[in-house]
Formats: structure tokens, C-alpha cells, sequence
């Protein structure tokens, strides 16, 4: 380490590393900062697997809570008590200069822990901690639980002397509804390796999957879950099927035993291939078996770091439009009305029968990927946020 080299604990209060959006920006950012020449510990829970170049520190196994999915769970409060007592542990010996914690929980618990040490504490903000429970249905709009969840994401959005939000969306979020001053919140979008994240070879993963060398393949990375718009991308299959039938879909994510169920249902089988979960590694060379990408989220407030993926690898991408979709893709992403499944299949249909649409769209978002998202830049930034926070903390 250098000597203006930084210590920082990052506090991940999930099942890290499980292949999903906001795991790869915890591992992306982690990475980048070593690279720089920054140290970096990640507390988590137990469940997981250990990324290259990090160090991980991880709490005791809990053998009855094995779940890796997103979402809300009444099993998260003893978990969390477990990684405050971890964190606290690991700060008495690695002696950071500043706490980066991720998620409503992981900012709760460097709350206490600012408070404990005098260590400053940044807030990396991906969504609404009661939007997300409402999207998971965990509760509905008219549970009594919604009032005290709102009241404890104001305490915590609070207790942060920064908060940094993966998008413009997120930040205007916290302005305007949780009333968070604008000097305390700045946004630090999700970015991608564009070495690791590339355009290759087709036809090996084909090959892999049983899938032809000469159809259409619209591709799709990501949880399976109603607000990611799996149920409504498989409404727009079935439409596509009726007009399109040789276009080909290759779902890749995790949970999928119901939607294989479904698909299966709908008459679907035979033209979408699922694979489960990918492995990090191998995600650039399944996306790149693609010739199309479509990511059909629902939820407004969140993160999309998919397209992310999707641009480096050279796919054009068919979102809805919203403003964080056109904050990654801006004028190179393939927008249809938002939630309107009709939309989403004429959009995948009429691209993917245009050679050269598809071709300049697939090195304009390359080019944008490289120019604009690369996780180097990210980091760039995010040690400058550190730096004013240490500032601000020695005043």
C-alpha cells in the first residue's frame, strides 16, 4: 500500500457472491479500488463465494438459512445482529479509515458502528429499503408494516455523512421524498470491465446449449422475479412465437423452477432455453451467444447494472423508457412504452429482422460501454467521495 492508500470495510449484508446486479457492483468496486492500490474487506453473511483479489470476512454459518435470492426476510434481523458483530470485530483490527456499507441494513449497522469508532460512514444506496419490500411483496401498500419501514429508511438515509446512488433516478429520489440535503448525496452509477466483458465467439456457447447457429437469440441476464418483468417477458415470448417462430430466447438467472414451469404451461419450451444461474465468469460468453438483449424491469427506483453487461458485450438492448434505462443507454438503447408487453415483442421483432440496425446499435453501445462505463472511471470517483468525506470528518 501506498502511503495516501486508504483501509476501507465494506459492511454487505447478503449472500455475496451470488452472481446477481447488486453483488456485482460490490465486487466491481472492491476490485477496482485494489487495483489502485486501496485495501478493502467485505463483512457478509455466511452463504456465498469468494471473488479473486478481495478479501472476505464472513459470519458464523447458519446451516437453516440457505437462501440466495433477492428480497426481504424475517430472517435478516439475527443475521444482521451477527455481521454488526463481525464488523465490529474486523474494525478493531483492521483499523479502517472509513466505513462503506451497502443496502439499507449495512448502512444501519455502520450507523452504530460511526458512532462507536468516530469512523465517517458512506451509504452506497441501491433503492427504497419499503419500495423494495413492496416490489418483493414482503408486504402490501396497506400493511401497517409500510409506516414503520418508512420511518426506519429515514433514520437510516439520516445516519450516513454521505450516500452515494447508482443512479440520477435514485438521487432525485432521496431529494425529493426522504427530504435528504442535496450536499450529502451524490450518484456513482454502476459500470462494467469492459476487458472481461466483450464480444466472442458465438458458437461455442450455442453448441454448449443445443441451440442452432442460424436463428435469432434474444438474451435475458438477471433474478427471475415479477418486478424484473419475467412474467411479462414471457407474455411478449408468447406473442413473438405466434408471429416469429424461428427467434430463439436464452433465459439465464435464478430462481426459475416456477417460470420453467410456466413456460412450459404457455407452450413456450421449445423456443426458450433456461440455463440457471451463470457464474460471473462465464456471463460474457453466454451474452455473447445473443444477438439481441431485452431487460424488461418494472421497478422505477432501482439499479438496472445488467445493461451494463449487455453494452460491453456489443448487444443491442430492448428496455422500457424510463429515466434510469436512458441514463445508461441514452440515445443507443431500443425504447418501448413502459409495462406494455406488445411493445416489448414488436420491438424484439422488427430489430432483429434490420441487419444494419442491429449491427450499428451493437457498436454504438460497445463504443458507449468503453467510453463511458468502465469501472476504472467508477473508481476514479468514488476515492474522490471518500476523500471530501475524510475531509469533512477531520473539520
Amino acid at each position: 500500500m501506498t502511503e495516501s492508500a486508504l483501509r476501507i470495510l465494506m459492511i454487505a449484508p447478503t449472500p455475496y457472491f451470488a452472481d446477481r446486479g447488486c453483488h456485482v457492483r460490490i465486487y466491481e468496486e472492491a476490485r477496482a479500488l485494489t487495483k489502485q492500490g486501496h485495501e478493502v474487506c467485505i463483512v457478509t453473511y455466511h452463504l456465498g463465494r469468494d471473488m479473486p483479489g478481495v478479501r472476505v470476512v464472513r459470519i458464523p454459518a447458519i446451516p437453516w438459512y440457505t437462501k440466495l435470492e433477492a428480497g426481504p426476510s424475517w430472517h435478516k434481523p439475527y443475521l444482521d445482529l451477527l455481521l454488526l458483530w463481525k464488523s465490529f470485530k474486523e474494525i478493531r483490527s483492521f483499523r479502517p479509515h472509513l466505513i462503506h456499507a451497502h443496502l439499507h441494513e449495512g448502512a444501519l449497522i455502520g450507523s452504530l458502528l460511526k458512532r462507536l469508532f468516530r469512523i465517517p460512514l458512506l451509504f452506497d444506496y441501491q433503492g427504497s429499503l419499503s419500495g423494495e419490500s413492496l416490489n418483493h411483496g414482503f408486504f402490501g401498500a396497506s400493511s401497517s408494516l409500510l409506516k414503520p419501514f418508512k420511518a426506519l429508511e429515514r433514520f437510516i438515509d439520516n445516519g450516513a455523512d454521505l450516500i452515494i446512488t447508482s443512479s440520477d433516478k435514485g438521487r432525485q429520489e432521496l431529494l425529493h421524498d426522504w427530504g435528504i440535503s442535496s450536499g450529502k448525496v451524490t450518484t456513482l452509477i454502476d459500470g462494467v470491465d469492459t476487458e472481461i466483458f466483450r464480444p466472442l465467439p458465438q458458437n461455442e456457447v450455442r453448441r454448449e446449449l443445443g441451440i442452432p447457429e442460424n436463428v435469432k437469440l434474444v438474451v435475458f441476464l438477471g433474478l427471475f422475479n415479477r418486478y424484473q418483468g419475467v412474467d411479462l417477458l414471457l407474455d411478449a415470448i408468447s406473442l413473438i412465437k405466434s408471429e416469429a417462430p424461428k427467434i430463439r430466447f436464452l433465459l439465464m438467472g435464478f430462481p426459475d423452477k416456477e417460470y420453467r414451469r410456466k413456460a412450459k404451461e404457455m407452450g413456450l419450451d421449445g423456443v426458450i432455453t433456461f440455463t440457471g444461474r451463470v457464474d460471473y465468469d462465464r456471463a460474457p460468453g453466454f451474452l455473447s451467444a445473443g444477438d439481441l438483449a431485452v431487460s424488461p424491469k418494472l421497478a422505477l427506483t432501482e439499479a438496472n447494472g445488467k445493461l451494463f453487461n449487455y453494452m460491453a458485450c456489443g448487444l443491442p438492448t430492448v428496455v422500457f423508457d424510463n429515466e434510469i434505462n436512458r441514463e445508461i443507454l441514452g440515445d443507443d438503447g431500443i425504447y418501448v412504452e413502459h409495462g406494455k408487453t406488445s411493445a416489448l415483442a414488436g420491438a424484439i421483432i422488427s430489430t432483429l429482422h434490420n441487419d444494419d440496425v442491429m449491427a450499428s446499435l451493437s457498436a454504438q453501445v460497445r463504443e458507449r460501454a468503453v467510453r463511458m462505463h468502465s469501472w476504472d472511471a467508477r473508481s476514479t470517483q468514488l476515492i474522490l467521495a471518500y476523500q471530501s468525506l475524510l475531509v469533512d470528518a477531520r473539520r
